[in-house]
């Protein structure tokens, strides 16, 4: 194994992370966005009203998202045992 191998196995798996954590992150990043939204303009400042619905809508996300995280990291897992046992 030399460096292209390793550097475009790193390159691979970061790519997946964010491809895995990118829907979710961004459901987050979304319901964050309209809270804050809605504080600025109620002056409403209370803690809990940001928890609470992103807690909600993360678990959401991550339920309809599940199925395309698994098949990601499936082919990815793949896809590396075939490069290690190519390798070996």
């Amino acid at each position: 194994m030399n460096q292209v191998d390793v550097l475009d196995i790193a390159h691979s798996a970061l790519w997946v992370v964010l491809e895995t954590s990118g829907p979710i992150m961004l459901a987050g990043l979304s319901i964050g966005l309209v809270i804050a939204l809605f504080q600025a303009l109620t002056t409403i400042q209370e803690m809990t009203l940001t928890f609470v619905p992103k807690i909600i809508v993360i678990f959401i996300a991550i339920i309809v998202f599940l199925p395309y995280m698994m098949n990601t990291l499936i082919e990815y897992s793949l896809t590396l045992f075939d490069r290690i046992s190519v390798m070996g």
